[in-house]
């Protein structure tokens, strides 16, 4: 009546309200099924993820706290990725997109990804505040230091994000302008903001002593030595034939990944959740599935009442009927049927299509508007099924698009597809055709990136690989749990690729820094942990607890997205601080690493 949109979580509440609690009782059980209610469901359990978002929060400013022991930096460094939030959701409500919740999740991957800088950023400084800088120039020294790789991995970020427009899918797309506005808006917080005021609040001095006294000379520390060993070529062999196992491990398991939701019922809620005890009770005791399919018959004006056209429609009803996972089928065919037995004196033998055109045209003018347009072009045939599990949609399709094959003409056609399941199937196949075209684009932008950076195949290489490996490990290990790609799953490609980059522009920019210093390799890769690979490891732990929290989700597809985050920021990171430096010791040659240190000179003594 209003032409407004449903506001589906109202909606829900009231069949609770003024339905279930009112008339349910001890000998009256009421079941509600249907997108509406699902969508009523999810939205309320959407509600709740503020308060996930909340503990993810308290345990990054936690953590921050506890590297660095100085309030002011902490604040800090959580306040400008505040900022950064801010900013991002007051341009999507300015730009008229809004929060659904799928890309509920994007405001804290902004948030993560500007701690993630910031703690680079401070630790920079940190360091540059030990050797003796005060903190002016140890914030302009930090960012010299910070700003290529930081630049390099923001703008590999927003265009990884954005690579997700090009799947026409709405949701995705929204994800897809959310993130890559906030990434943006992360390189001007953290690139420019944050160093502009860490400038003048610095970093106290327990910290700094704190840290001093960490890295005194002749203080050696265990795990910095194991991964400096990674350096020597029999380690690093050794650690490249474990990649290598990784990854044919990855690809053999991935063979199982499917495409859509696995599970029956509302995928999106978890399985003992009402909806989904309501669905199953539902499905085992009635033919009225909520998932429905719906195939659109087409025809010319007035079509629909042909006898060779209602014909083909009760063959296919006939074969979907036989599939695994279709409970029944229903068309204006059914009717037709009844109205035929119905005008011949009720008898159950006349329940069949009569031949008469005149019969036909008169028993068309009586079927309802659901089953049929008032034009006759345009008869849904609704098929409805146990559930939307990818392999009852591939079934479906694939019956219907053989029928459609073979008795399509010129004027009658059998189009997919309507229906909430319908829709679902759609969706699967354009994220079966999008994912590979996505993967590439994502790798082939990072592999440009860091090539463009440091003008150097190899160095591309070193950190581009040890992404791929978790990439791949991630989707085996969504095969494993049963975890299909999905609107909800698709997004954690680019976003595990986001923030594994950074950890990787991070470390190889550090150890070129110290190799361009004139170190011995296993000297440089050492400093280097010392330094950013601290940060990284801190980083990469920080923000898995973070997400970890997410498991405990009443909605299902973000304990799976907490999962899968999960993992890919813990490989990630150990496969930078492991694949990287194993990778520059068989790919780089002394003479190289020799060149670097040559080069640094040279520019050095003109500058």
């Amino acid at each position: 009546e209003t032409r407004e949109p449903l506001n589906y979580q109202l909606f829900s509440q009231r069949l609770e309200e003024l339905v279930r609690d009112k008339y349910q009782s001890d000998t009256i059980k009421i079941r509600m099924v249907g997108f509406a209610k699902v969508a009523g469901d999810l939205i309320d359990g959407a509600t709740r993820i503020g308060l996930f978002f909340l503990i993810a929060f308290v345990v990054l400013v936690t953590f921050l706290y506890y590297g660095s022991r100085c309030v002011r930096t902490t604040a800090i460094r959580s306040i400008v990725p505040l900022v950064a939030v801010v900013c991002q959701l007051g341009l999507l409500r300015l730009f008229g997109f809004g929060l659904n919740p799928y890309s509920m999740l994007v405001p804290f991957l902004v948030f993560a990804l500007g701690v993630s800088h910031g703690i680079q950023m401070g630790n920079a400084m940190a360091h540059e505040m030990v050797a003796g800088e005060d903190k002016y120039w140890a914030a302009r020294r930090a960012y010299r230091k910070v700003y290529v790789p930081g630049f390099a991995a923001l703008f590999t970020d927003c265009v990884g994000f954005a690579t997700l427009f090009i799947i026409s899918i709405g949701v995705i797309q929204d994800i897809a302008v959310g993130a890559s506005i906030g990434v943006a808006i992360v390189a001007i917080t953290n690139l420019l903001l944050l160093p502009i005021i860490m400038s003048y609040v610095g970093i106290s001095k327990k910290t700094i002593d704190r840290i001093h006294e960490d890295e005194e000379e002749g203080h050696k520390h265990p795990l910095w030595h194991a991964l400096a060993d990674l350096t020597h070529p029999k380690v690093a062999m050794v650690a490249i034939l474990i990649a290598v196992v990784s990854l044919g491990f990855g690809l053999w398991a991935r063979q199982d990944l499917k495409i859509g939701d696995l599970d029956p019922g509302a995928p999106e809620l978890r399985p003992d959740s009402r909806y989904n005890m309501d669905n199953q009770y539902m499905n085992d005791h009635y033919s009225a599935s909520s998932d429905v399919f719906v195939v659109m018959l087409k025809t010319p004006l007035l079509g629909n009442s042909d006898y060779t056209t209602l014909v083909a429609v009760d063959r296919l009803q006939v074969e979907l009927e036989g599939l695994e996972g279709v409970q029944s089928t229903e068309s204006l065919v059914d009717r037709m049927k009844i109205l035929n037995m119905a005008f011949n004196e009720g008898n159950l033998k006349w329940i069949g299509l009569s031949r008469g055109k005149s019969s036909l045209d008169g028993f068309v003018q009586n079927i309802p508007l659901r089953l049929a347009n008032t034009k006759g072009s345009l008869s849904p045939i609704l098929v409805y099924l146990d559930d939307h599990r990818a392999e009852t949609l591939e079934r479906v399709v694939a019956t219907v698009e053989a029928f459609a094959a073979e008795n399509d003409t010129a004027e009658v056609n059998f189009l997919l597809a309507a229906g909430n399941a319908g829709i679902e199937a759609a969706t699967n196949i354009e994220i079966e055709k999008a994912q590979l075209k996505m993967t590439v684009l994502v790798y082939s932008v990072v592999f440009l990136v860091c090539l463009l950076t440091y003008r150097s195949f190899k160095a591309a290489i070193c950190i581009v690989i040890p992404l791929f490996i978790t990439s791949m490990l991630c989707e085996a290990l969504m095969a494993y749990l049963g975890i299909g790609v999905k609107v909800a799953t698709l997004p954690v490609i680019a976003v595990g690729v986001g923030i594994g980059v950074d950890y990787g522009l991070y470390i190889y920019n550090k150890l070129h820094y110290y190799l361009e210093e004139g170190k011995p390799l296993a000297n440089a890769y050492y400093h280097t942990l010392k330094t950013t690979g601290r940060a990284v490891i801190f980083t990469g732990t920080t923000l898995a607890i973070g997400v970890g929290t997410w498991v405990f989700s009443p909605i299902k597809f973000q304990a799976d997205m907490g999962i899968l985050l999960t993992f890919m920021f813990i490989v990630n990171m150990i496969g930078a601080l492991i694949g990287i430096p194993a990778l520059v010791c068989w790919l780089f040659r002394e003479k190289e690493l020799v060149e670097m240190r040559d080069e640094k000179e040279t520019l050095t003594g003109n500058t």
